[in-house]
């Protein structure tokens, strides 16, 4: 059997990304996070008229969302910049993960079992209206 040797080669990730690319992702972070917040105020004041517990549940899975999606971002773009390891990487999320996704389920346990729904529902609403704010830019390009 012959053994080859293998030119291993190195992949720098470092100047990827251009500076226009980078300022349309703050952008966007910045405004979901904020439209985010505004909509789930809104409709948590809105709960909380006819159900203050539904209205505060609301309002706690969707601030600990926004906090959640900042967080995320923050901690891939620190592993993209090579500040941080892969092993710390795995641990802040499990420990934001632990952290942050249980308080949407306390919240949740102050009334009916539905309410958990509507924590959660406020918990996910940051993530899922970034995914299809990315999808309408990147069908723009």
């Amino acid at each position: 059997m012959k053994v080859q040797e293998v030119r291993k080669e190195i992949c720098d990730n470092t100047g990827g990304a251009d500076s226009a690319d980078l300022r349309d992702y703050n952008a966007r972070k910045r405004s979901v996070a904020l439209r985010s917040s505004l909509l789930l105020a809104g409709i948590a004041i809105v709960m909380a008229i006819r159900s203050p517990v539904l209205g505060l549940d609301l309002a706690i899975g969707g601030g600990c969302g926004v906090m959640n999606m900042l967080l995320i971002m923050h901690n891939n773009e620190r592993l993209l910049d090579g500040r941080r390891s892969r092993g710390v990487y795995g641990i802040n999320n499990v420990v934001r993960v632990l952290g942050i996704g249980v308080l949407p389920a306390l919240a949740g346990f102050t009334g009916p079992f539905w309410t958990l729904g509507i924590s959660y529902a406020g918990f996910f609403a940051p993530l899922v209206s970034y995914a299809i704010v990315l999808r309408n830019a990147y069908r723009g390009k």
